[in-house]
């Protein structure tokens, strides 16, 4: 069992041990949706499933949901008649009205329970790992990771702690204005009594005025106390206002600027094959937690205005209270508009007519409650000018570069993982509007982008945000043919682009190390493989890019590679570029030797005098692999064997290449069974030991009176008879030479 499985089935035992917050956080995740006796009794049961192998987004999952919403409730209620005893009585009770309360809760949305699960597992796991990390292999990766994690959760603390502070003082603010609003009262019933005097006889007046004028000076010289009071008060709680908002700017910085970026960074590499970027939860958790202490000090800062309009009093604490508010504001509008992402991005080579789909989420969308009146999100394609534009605020008077069919969702919100999304399941570009291409441009190299725009009101319609985000660059195309060039694209722009540039500029030339790198993470997505391009095949890439012989990988370190190099002028004496030979090496390879390739079987990346040096060192029958030079997506065989015109002379011998086509006809694996020549595969392994566990089984005799011809491949220099008269197969000679291949000739031979 791999470490990981072995992780997850511990996992339960583990989230138990978790204490103080992670605790807190864990039991946070169960109720009504899902009980935690369910997760208890379960634990094994729930750890083994493959939840991950359900696709959400798609519909036609749902019966395989179906039938784990079914096993879990049969689970459950097996669990539940095993209970024995006075407290198994209650336990029996309990697990029996739990398996009908998650029937009736699922049973016709049953992709909202794996939903469900899905997250509580990948929550708990990552509240194990930060309680685990140190120990981890990975622990100084982790240990830097839960640094930073530490570093943002502290400062959540500490903005905690302030807003409480704040919201302390202005009870207090409040209470003590209370009471001056009293006490003004007080000081105007006063003066009323006094006016009432002039209406008495002088003795009577003589009598109480003294008393009267007394307590006024009293009041009136508390007032004037109390009233710099407030306003000193006014003053202290702007000012820590002002402290809280300076940190909420900072973290919210380090969380969308730097976080979120490095997700969508990672996002974009995931494009060329990089590793997944990760889940959105922990970024939610953060973004949700600002919008929680953005809202809470909004209002704050409106308390305190409503309390100054209530009893002006003259000083700067107006213009200061104005600052709070367009801060804050900017703050939260930041935010919004900020985490409106694309979670599942449309794919970057776009063909026309074809069916695609997308996801958009906000981060924020169950905190500040823009669920309640759900948005709708409008889908446009639009060009690069167009994004430029878009970007730097001009005008674009809804510009478009195209028509994509079902552009319009709304967002959805999900109680149980409180993500608020809009999926566009079934968009289609009708129809593209090409701009005027730049000198040596082709169609393939025209990017345009997927534009999301919505309008969000965030705290009961108090604040409108209009909101929009641009998707990866696509390249748009009509044919499968173009589908490779277009592929280059997207390739240089994922790997090459910078963040925060221009749409869509990429750096015209790289240094042949980066792009080492790229490659090296397309191959190994493409092919499928652990086994990706050693340093040996990156120096042949790099001598077939430069035309060089250096078997040196230091030489090429500081080399450039521009992007005509790489994809639009021809490799010298060929009639494709470099990308086009090393794309279709990788679509053959996909194709037809993925296991060939992982059991180390094929060279591939040797040229014609490596393999000729490499042979003829060894005995004869040696054979090894290669990808053609000279034609896109080939593989040839060379072997070593004797010179037929001269006797004791050896020479290397190569097979015109194979290519697609070939092996839909018959596999590699078989080709190299059928050839009785080749004996051992280089250095020194005998073929049948390699290949034997991919050929195809003989075929069974005949059926009906009917025997089954079969197809078998021949060299005629090499061809030896066939022992076995009772088989009649059909042989297809393949052109074998020396030096060059000679086009393809393909022949019938009967059976010798």
């Amino acid at each position: 069992m791999n470490s990981s499985s072995t992780f997850q089935m511990a996992v339960w035992i583990q989230a138990q041990q978790l204490q103080g917050d992670a605790l807190h956080q864990m039991q946070s995740l169960y109720g009504q949706h899902f009980p935690i006796e369910v997760r208890h009794y379960l634990s094994q049961w729930i750890e083994g499933q493959l939840w991950d192998a359900i696709d959400l987004e798609n519909p036609q999952e749902e019966f395989k949901a179906k039938r784990l919403l079914d096993s879990l409730i049969q689970e459950l209620q097996k669990k539940a008649e095993h209970q024995v005893g006075e407290d198994g009585f209650l336990l029996k009770i309990k697990l029996g009205h739990y398996a009908s309360q998650l029937k009736s809760t699922y049973d016709r949305c049953p992709l909202e329970l794996v939903r469900c699960i899905k997250h509580i597992l990948y929550t708990e796991q990552r509240l194990v790992r930060e309680a685990n990390n140190s120990s981890s292999p990975l622990g100084g990766m982790i240990d830097s990771m839960s640094q930073k994690y530490q570093q943002i959760n502290q400062a959540f603390e500490e903005l905690r702690i302030l807003t409480q502070d704040t919201e302390n003082d202005l009870r207090k603010l409040q209470h003590n204005q209370e009471y001056f609003i009293i006490q003004y009262q007080e000081s105007l019933r006063i003066q009323a009594q006094l006016s009432s005097l002039a209406t008495l006889p002088p003795a009577d007046r003589q009598l109480r005025e003294p008393s009267l004028l007394s307590k006024r000076a009293t009041v009136e010289a508390w007032l004037t106390r109390e009233a710099n009071t407030l306003q000193k008060y006014r003053l202290g709680l702007a000012e820590k206002h002002q402290k809280t908002l300076a940190l909420l700017r900072k973290q919210q910085t380090v969380i969308l600027d730097d976080e979120l970026i490095q997700w969508k960074r990672r996002q974009q590499l995931a494009g060329n094959g990089g590793p997944p970027e990760g889940g959105l939860d922990i970024l939610q958790s953060w973004c949700e937690k600002l919008a929680e202490t953005i809202w809470q000090n909004r209002q704050q800062i409106r308390r305190a205005e409503h309390l100054r309009q209530q009893l002006p009093i003259p000083g700067p604490i107006e213009e200061l209270l104005n600052d709070l508010n367009s801060t804050i504001t900017d703050i939260i509008s930041a935010l919004v508009t900020s985490t409106f992402i694309i979670e599942k991005q449309p794919p970057q080579v776009l063909k026309t007519q074809t069916k695609f789909a997308a996801t958009v989420r906000l981060l924020v969308g169950g905190k500040l409650n823009v669920h309640m009146n759900p948005p709708q999100v409008k889908a446009t394609i639009i060009s690069e000018q167009q994004a430029k534009a878009l970007l730097k605020n001009e005008n674009t008077r809804n510009d478009s570069s195209g028509e994509i069919l079902n552009n319009n969702c709304v967002m959805e919100y999900h109680q149980t993982t409180g993500t608020l999304s809009a999926h566009f399941r079934n968009m289609s570009l009708k129809r593209i509007k090409r701009s005027d291409r730049r000198g040596a441009e082709s169609v393939t190299e025209e990017k345009f982008t997927i534009l999301f725009e919505s309008q969000f009101s965030v705290g009961g319609n108090e604040l409108v945000f209009q909101v929009k985000t641009l998707s990866l660059p696509v390249v748009v195309i009509v044919h499968g043919s173009q589908d490779n060039n277009a592929t280059a694209t997207v390739l240089w722009d994922n790997a090459f682009a910078e963040p925060g540039r221009v749409p869509f500029i990429v750096p015209d030339k790289v240094l042949w190390p980066q792009l080492c790198d790229a490659l090296n993470m397309k191959y190994r997505a493409e092919v499928q493989s652990n086994r990706g391009l050693s340093e040996e095949n990156l120096v042949f890439l790099a001598q077939k890019a430069f035309s060089s012989s250096s078997c040196n990988p230091e030489d090429y370190r500081s080399m450039t590679m521009t992007w005509s190099q790489f994809n639009r002028e021809s490799l010298p004496g060929r009639n494709f570029t470099f990308w086009q030979w090393f794309d279709g090496v990788m679509e053959l390879t996909k194709k037809h030797l993925k296991p060939h390739w992982n059991d180390g079987a094929i060279l591939g990346f040797v040229n014609k005098q490596q393999a000729q040096d490499m042979l003829m060192s060894k005995p004869n029958g040696t054979f090894l692999l290669r990808f053609s030079d000279s034609e896109i997506g080939g593989i040839t065989i060379a072997w070593v064997a004797e010179n037929p015109n001269k006797t004791g002379e050896r020479m290397v011998w190569n097979l015109m290449p194979y290519t697609t086509k070939d092996f839909s006809i018959r596999s590699l694996a078989d080709r190299i069974s059928d050839l009785n020549h080749l004996l051992f595969l280089y250095p020194d392994r005998p073929k049948d030991e390699v290949f034997s566990k991919y050929y195809t089984p003989p075929l069974s005799k005949a059926v009906d009176g009917y025997v089954k011809p079969q197809i078998k491949q021949v060299v005629p220099e090499f061809a030896t008879p066939n022992p076995d008269p009772a088989a009649n197969p059909t042989y297809m000679d393949h052109a074998a030479s020396p030096a060059v291949s000679h086009p393809s000739n393909y022949g019938i031979y009967p059976a010798m």
